[in-house]
Protein backbone atom coordinates (compact mmCIF):
# COMPACT_ATOMS: atom_id res chain seq x y z
CA UNK A 1 0.00 0.00 0.00
CA UNK A 2 1.31 3.10 -0.99
CA UNK A 3 0.42 6.52 0.81
CA UNK A 4 1.04 10.19 0.68
CA UNK A 5 0.88 11.46 4.58
CA UNK A 6 1.99 14.28 7.17
CA UNK A 7 4.21 14.48 9.93
CA UNK A 8 5.56 17.56 11.58
CA UNK A 9 9.19 19.04 12.06
CA UNK A 10 10.61 19.26 15.48
CA UNK A 11 9.84 23.13 15.02
CA UNK A 12 5.81 22.46 14.25
CA UNK A 13 6.08 22.57 10.48
CA UNK A 14 4.01 19.76 8.16
CA UNK A 15 6.05 18.28 5.67
CA UNK A 16 4.90 15.98 3.29
CA UNK A 17 5.52 11.98 2.76
CA UNK A 18 5.21 9.04 1.34
CA UNK A 19 4.85 5.66 2.79
CA UNK A 20 5.10 2.04 1.42
CA UNK A 21 3.60 -0.57 3.49
CA UNK A 22 4.00 -3.89 1.82
CA UNK A 23 1.46 -6.72 3.31
CA UNK A 24 4.24 -9.37 5.16
CA UNK A 25 5.58 -6.21 7.06
CA UNK A 26 1.83 -5.39 8.30
CA UNK A 27 1.59 -9.52 9.36
CA UNK A 28 5.04 -9.78 10.39
CA UNK A 29 6.03 -9.39 14.83
CA UNK A 30 9.79 -8.88 13.44
CA UNK A 31 9.55 -6.44 10.65
CA UNK A 32 12.68 -5.75 8.29
CA UNK A 33 14.33 -2.62 9.10
CA UNK A 34 12.61 0.11 7.43
CA UNK A 35 14.72 2.11 4.29
CA UNK A 36 14.04 6.07 4.09
CA UNK A 37 15.08 7.50 1.28
CA UNK A 38 16.16 10.96 0.53
CA UNK A 39 15.85 12.98 -3.05
CA UNK A 40 18.31 15.30 -4.31
CA UNK A 41 18.49 18.78 -4.64
CA UNK A 42 14.90 20.80 -6.53
CA UNK A 43 13.70 16.97 -6.40
CA UNK A 44 11.32 15.14 -4.48
CA UNK A 45 9.80 11.82 -3.25
CA UNK A 46 8.46 11.37 -6.64
CA UNK A 47 12.72 10.34 -7.22
CA UNK A 48 12.00 7.16 -6.10
CA UNK A 49 8.90 5.56 -8.04
CA UNK A 50 11.14 3.07 -10.23
CA UNK A 51 12.46 1.67 -6.92
CA UNK A 52 8.94 1.39 -5.26
CA UNK A 53 7.83 -0.24 -8.08
CA UNK A 54 10.65 -2.73 -9.00
CA UNK A 55 12.85 -3.38 -5.61
CA UNK A 56 12.72 -7.08 -4.29
CA UNK A 57 12.76 -4.71 -0.29
CA UNK A 58 9.43 -3.22 -1.79
CA UNK A 59 7.78 -7.32 -0.57
CA UNK A 60 8.68 -6.77 3.01
CA UNK A 61 10.19 -3.34 3.97
CA UNK A 62 8.67 -0.12 5.14
CA UNK A 63 9.87 2.29 2.42
CA UNK A 64 9.62 5.80 3.65
CA UNK A 65 10.05 9.00 0.97
CA UNK A 66 9.67 12.49 2.25
CA UNK A 67 9.41 15.24 0.60
CA UNK A 68 12.47 17.09 1.95
CA UNK A 69 12.19 20.53 3.86
CA UNK A 70 12.03 23.45 1.24
CA UNK A 71 11.31 20.76 -1.41
CA UNK A 72 7.85 19.40 -3.41
CA UNK A 73 5.49 19.57 -1.02
CA UNK A 74 7.19 20.43 2.08
CA UNK A 75 7.04 23.93 1.08
CA UNK A 76 9.41 26.01 3.90
CA UNK A 77 11.25 29.61 3.03
CA UNK A 78 13.51 29.45 5.77
CA UNK A 79 15.59 28.05 3.99
CA UNK A 80 16.55 24.36 4.93
CA UNK A 81 20.47 23.41 6.02
CA UNK A 82 21.46 20.04 6.79
CA UNK A 83 20.64 20.00 10.50
CA UNK A 84 17.09 20.73 9.86
CA UNK A 85 16.61 18.18 7.31
CA UNK A 86 18.90 15.63 9.49
CA UNK A 87 16.18 16.72 12.53
CA UNK A 88 13.19 16.06 9.96
CA UNK A 89 14.51 12.58 9.34
CA UNK A 90 14.51 11.52 13.27
CA UNK A 91 11.19 13.26 13.47
CA UNK A 92 9.64 11.12 10.58
CA UNK A 93 11.40 7.57 11.81
CA UNK A 94 9.51 9.26 15.98
CA UNK A 95 6.42 9.66 14.29
CA UNK A 96 6.61 6.04 12.29
CA UNK A 97 7.46 4.44 15.51
CA UNK A 98 10.65 2.81 14.22
CA UNK A 99 13.42 3.03 16.54
CA UNK A 100 15.98 2.93 13.25
CA UNK A 101 16.38 3.04 9.79
CA UNK A 102 18.95 2.27 6.31
CA UNK A 103 18.85 5.75 4.84
CA UNK A 104 19.34 5.88 1.17
CA UNK A 105 19.99 9.68 -0.05
CA UNK A 106 20.84 10.33 -3.91
CA UNK A 107 22.85 13.62 -4.43
CA UNK A 108 22.54 16.49 -1.79
CA UNK A 109 20.06 13.58 0.11
CA UNK A 110 23.31 11.36 0.22
CA UNK A 111 24.95 14.32 2.28
CA UNK A 112 21.89 14.48 3.96
CA UNK A 113 22.24 10.70 5.07
CA UNK A 114 25.94 11.50 6.00
CA UNK A 115 24.98 13.91 8.46
CA UNK A 116 22.03 12.15 10.19
CA UNK A 117 24.31 9.30 10.56
CA UNK A 118 27.15 11.14 12.62
CA UNK A 119 23.86 13.29 14.44
CA UNK A 120 21.57 10.17 15.13
CA UNK A 121 24.06 6.99 14.90
CA UNK A 122 21.36 5.23 16.89
CA UNK A 123 18.66 5.67 14.51
CA UNK A 124 21.01 5.00 11.29
CA UNK A 125 21.20 1.25 11.09
CA UNK A 126 22.94 1.77 7.71
CA UNK A 127 23.84 4.13 4.53
CA UNK A 128 23.31 3.71 0.70
CA UNK A 129 24.97 6.94 -0.53
CA UNK A 130 24.28 7.40 -4.31
CA UNK A 131 26.24 10.03 -6.28
CA UNK A 132 27.36 11.25 -2.79
CA UNK A 133 28.91 15.39 -3.15
CA UNK A 134 31.96 15.56 -1.51
CA UNK A 135 33.13 19.58 -1.95
CA UNK A 136 36.89 18.45 -2.03
CA UNK A 137 36.04 16.17 -5.67
CA UNK A 138 33.21 18.34 -6.94
CA UNK A 139 33.96 19.23 -10.64
CA UNK A 140 32.79 21.55 -13.78
CA UNK A 141 30.15 24.26 -12.52
CA UNK A 142 29.95 23.24 -8.93
CA UNK A 143 34.07 23.53 -8.73
CA UNK A 144 33.62 26.74 -10.69
CA UNK A 145 30.96 27.90 -7.55
CA UNK A 146 32.76 26.99 -5.21
CA UNK A 147 35.17 30.50 -4.88
CA UNK A 148 31.30 32.67 -4.42
CA UNK A 149 30.14 30.58 -1.79
CA UNK A 150 30.43 33.84 0.20
CA UNK A 151 28.56 35.77 -2.40
CA UNK A 152 25.35 32.70 -2.54
CA UNK A 153 25.47 33.18 1.23
CA UNK A 154 24.91 36.71 0.52
CA UNK A 155 22.09 36.71 -2.17
CA UNK A 156 20.05 34.44 0.36
CA UNK A 157 20.33 36.91 3.04
CA UNK A 158 18.88 39.02 1.08
CA UNK A 159 16.34 36.61 -0.49
CA UNK A 160 15.23 35.94 2.70
CA UNK A 161 14.53 39.82 3.80
CA UNK A 162 12.50 40.21 0.81
CA UNK A 163 10.51 37.03 1.24
CA UNK A 164 9.91 38.74 5.20
CA UNK A 165 8.37 41.98 3.60
CA UNK A 166 5.74 39.56 1.76
CA UNK A 167 7.77 39.47 -1.76
CA UNK A 168 8.12 35.70 -3.22
CA UNK A 169 6.12 33.54 -5.87
CA UNK A 170 3.03 32.42 -4.20
CA UNK A 171 3.02 29.99 -6.69
CA UNK A 172 5.75 26.72 -8.24
CA UNK A 173 5.41 23.90 -10.37
CA UNK A 174 5.30 20.57 -9.52
CA UNK A 175 7.40 18.07 -10.24
CA UNK A 176 6.40 14.18 -11.41
CA UNK A 177 10.06 12.59 -11.90
CA UNK A 178 7.93 9.54 -13.09
CA UNK A 179 6.90 11.51 -16.13
CA UNK A 180 10.54 12.49 -16.80
CA UNK A 181 12.34 9.10 -16.28
CA UNK A 182 10.10 7.65 -18.64
CA UNK A 183 11.40 9.94 -20.84
CA UNK A 184 14.58 8.87 -20.64
CA UNK A 185 13.61 5.12 -20.65
CA UNK A 186 12.12 5.39 -23.82
CA UNK A 187 14.68 7.83 -25.45
CA UNK A 188 17.47 6.99 -27.97
CA UNK A 189 21.43 7.27 -27.00
CA UNK A 190 21.40 10.14 -29.15
CA UNK A 191 18.05 11.84 -27.50
CA UNK A 192 19.42 10.89 -24.39
CA UNK A 193 21.51 13.80 -23.94
CA UNK A 194 19.52 16.35 -24.93
CA UNK A 195 16.90 15.19 -22.41
CA UNK A 196 18.67 15.06 -19.14
CA UNK A 197 19.70 18.60 -19.64
CA UNK A 198 16.47 19.11 -17.74
CA UNK A 199 17.90 17.59 -14.85
CA UNK A 200 19.71 19.72 -12.67
CA UNK A 201 19.18 22.91 -15.64
CA UNK A 202 19.11 25.59 -12.84
CA UNK A 203 15.88 27.02 -15.22
CA UNK A 204 14.18 23.93 -14.53
CA UNK A 205 14.84 23.62 -11.14
CA UNK A 206 13.63 27.17 -10.62
CA UNK A 207 10.31 26.32 -11.25
CA UNK A 208 9.63 24.04 -8.83
CA UNK A 209 11.71 25.61 -5.68
CA UNK A 210 12.22 28.73 -3.78
CA UNK A 211 14.77 30.70 -5.03
CA UNK A 212 16.55 31.23 -1.51
CA UNK A 213 16.54 27.10 -0.87
CA UNK A 214 18.08 26.41 -4.70
CA UNK A 215 20.98 29.06 -3.95
CA UNK A 216 21.33 27.22 -0.04
CA UNK A 217 21.49 23.84 -1.59
CA UNK A 218 24.61 24.60 -3.20
CA UNK A 219 25.63 26.24 -0.09
CA UNK A 220 24.91 22.91 1.94
CA UNK A 221 26.57 20.90 -0.62
CA UNK A 222 30.00 22.22 -0.22
CA UNK A 223 29.92 21.60 3.49
CA UNK A 224 32.47 19.36 5.13
CA UNK A 225 31.01 15.87 5.40
CA UNK A 226 31.21 14.53 8.86
CA UNK A 227 32.96 11.25 7.22
CA UNK A 228 35.29 10.58 10.57
CA UNK A 229 31.70 10.58 12.51
CA UNK A 230 29.71 7.53 10.89
CA UNK A 231 29.74 4.14 12.51
CA UNK A 232 27.45 2.40 10.44
CA UNK A 233 28.29 0.10 7.36
CA UNK A 234 27.37 1.87 4.17
CA UNK A 235 27.55 1.53 0.11
CA UNK A 236 28.94 4.05 -1.97
CA UNK A 237 27.38 3.92 -5.58
CA UNK A 238 28.50 6.06 -7.79
CA UNK A 239 28.87 6.74 -11.38
CA UNK A 240 32.22 7.07 -13.70
CA UNK A 241 31.60 10.13 -15.48
CA UNK A 242 33.14 13.20 -14.08
CA UNK A 243 30.53 15.66 -15.15
CA UNK A 244 29.43 16.63 -11.12
CA UNK A 245 32.41 14.85 -9.38
CA UNK A 246 35.41 12.82 -9.85
CA UNK A 247 34.55 9.32 -8.55
CA UNK A 248 38.23 8.20 -7.61
CA UNK A 249 38.84 11.29 -5.64
CA UNK A 250 35.05 10.89 -4.02
CA UNK A 251 35.91 7.25 -3.26
CA UNK A 252 39.91 8.16 -1.50
CA UNK A 253 37.80 10.75 0.55
CA UNK A 254 35.22 8.02 1.51
CA UNK A 255 37.53 4.84 2.09
CA UNK A 256 37.31 6.37 6.16
CA UNK A 257 33.47 5.32 6.01
CA UNK A 258 33.31 2.06 8.59
CA UNK A 259 32.31 -1.24 6.62
CA UNK A 260 31.98 0.51 3.29
CA UNK A 261 31.56 -1.09 -0.28
CA UNK A 262 31.75 0.58 -3.39
CA UNK A 263 30.08 0.16 -6.61
CA UNK A 264 30.36 1.92 -9.98
CA UNK A 265 27.70 2.33 -12.90
CA UNK A 266 29.35 3.29 -16.13
CA UNK A 267 27.36 6.54 -16.75
CA UNK A 268 27.33 10.17 -15.95
CA UNK A 269 25.28 12.03 -13.07
CA UNK A 270 21.41 10.85 -12.61
CA UNK A 271 21.57 7.27 -12.19
CA UNK A 272 18.00 6.87 -10.88
CA UNK A 273 16.94 8.36 -14.33
CA UNK A 274 19.31 6.48 -16.49
CA UNK A 275 20.18 3.33 -15.14
CA UNK A 276 17.30 2.28 -12.77
CA UNK A 277 17.48 -1.50 -12.72
CA UNK A 278 21.12 -1.64 -11.87
CA UNK A 279 20.23 0.34 -8.84
CA UNK A 280 17.72 -1.18 -7.72
CA UNK A 281 19.88 -4.38 -8.29
CA UNK A 282 22.99 -3.25 -5.90
CA UNK A 283 20.70 -1.23 -3.00
CA UNK A 284 18.81 -5.06 -2.95
CA UNK A 285 21.63 -7.10 -2.86
CA UNK A 286 23.67 -4.89 0.14
CA UNK A 287 20.78 -4.63 2.00
CA UNK A 288 20.00 -7.77 1.74
CA UNK A 289 23.22 -9.14 2.75
CA UNK A 290 23.87 -7.06 5.62
CA UNK A 291 20.47 -6.28 7.00
CA UNK A 292 18.51 -9.84 6.97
Amino acid sequence: MDEKLHFQGKDGTKLTYRRWTPAQNLQSNLPATPLVMLHGAASNSTRWWYFTQHSRLAADHLLLRPDLRGHGESMWRGPARLEDWSQDIAALLQHEHQPHAIVVGHCLGANIALNFAARYPDMCAGLVLIEPLAREAVTGILARLRPFIPLLRVAVSLIKLLNRIGLYRRQLGTLDLQVLDRRVHEASPSELQTMLIDYGSPKHDLKVIPTAQYLNNLIEIMRSLPIDEVRCPALVIQSSGRSITDPKQTQTLLQQLPQVEFATVDSEHWLPATHPDELCELIDNWVLKNHN
